[in-house]
């Protein structure tokens, strides 16, 4: 269903507002630049800084400007099931290709809550599911016995999964426990490689948002079986996808961006502040060994 380089787009503000403008720039950048997919209100979009009616006009501009162009994953998660279904309800009437639900964070529910959470959301929504595992965020861990539980009892809904648990081993889990048809993709930037080698097939990407041609080059070399291309690609973008996390996310993806692109501003929402200057000399260097400076 969604495959290649697939930006978490950052959300771009001016003022302390939702710059719309820069948002709709970005979003025909990446789409001119090979991105196969495109994720507002993610983690790097900032979600849990949003008020609704931001986070909806945010996944409404996007899927406005995208015009058809490339399907839009609407980030919809929450740790409250409710608002998270308010926020699919939202996304499938606004035109969203699926929604990106990840998994409850705070209240910390155990497998069993997990699964009343998901299960809730397919039974009340029409709008497909792609489960987000980030556990060094959420704390909670969607373990691949539960994934594969849900994609079982809700196959049309349940389509495939963000997996950033760094636990490669997961992607064959869910192979053989699923089958090769449920969709899985890369959260994690560094380790999109060996992801695709073992059965994924993109990545949900925060580099993505500054070096949109070389990731979604990337991606294309892996799906082609072109190794060799894949790992010179993937050596001329590793710096960067560590830079990204030199200091907390988002600030140092919008700092790139800031560098990239006149039109967008490094700045962040509290309780995020910009990027350290150490932060700001790993994102320099990274985007000058990717020769995108």
């Amino acid at each position: 269903m969604f495959s290649g380089s697939i930006p978490a787009l950052v959300t771009p503000f001016r003022d302390g507002s939702f710059d719309e403008p820069a948002f709709r720039r970005l979003v025909d950048w990446q789409i001119e630049n090979g991105s196969k997919a495109l994720v507002p209100c993610g983690t790097t979009g900032e979600a849990s800084t949003l008020s609704n009616a931001e986070h909806h006009r945010v996944i409404e501009i996007c899927i406005e400007q995208a015009a058809g162009r490339v399907p839009v994953i609407a980030g919809c998660g929450s740790n409250d099931t409710r608002n998270a279904l308010l926020h699919m309800n939202f996304s499938k009437k606004a035109g969203a290709s699926a929604g990106l639900c990840v998994a409850p964070y705070y209240n910390r529910p155990g497998q069993a809550g997990i699964i009343a959470h998901f299960s809730y959301l397919a039974e009340h929504s029409d709008l497909p599911i792609v489960l987000y595992n980030v556990p060094g965020r959420t704390v909670t861990d969607i373990e691949p016995e539960t994934v594969c539980e849900l994609a079982k009892r809700y196959p049309d809904r349940i389509v495939g999964i963000k997996d950033a648990s760094g636990d490669l081993s997961r992607v064959t889990d869910h192979r053989m426990g699923i089958g090769k048809d449920f969709c899985q993709l890369s959260g994690d930037d560094e380790l999109a490689l060996p992801a695709n080698a073992a059965g994924s097939v993109g990545c949900i990407s925060v580099t993505a948002n500054v070096a949109p041609a070389l990731c979604a080059e990337f991606q294309q070399a892996c799906a082609d079986n072109d190794l060799v291309r894949a790992r010179e690609l993937n050596d001329l973008l590793y710096p960067l996808h560590y830079a990204m996390f030199e200091d907390a996310s988002p600030a140092p993806v919008k700092y790139a961006l800031s560098r990239v692109h006149d039109w967008i501003l490094p700045g962040v929402r509290l309780p995020l502040v910009e990027c350290s200057e150490q932060a700001k000399r790993a994102v320099d260097e990274a985007l000058e060994h990717a020769r995108l400076v």
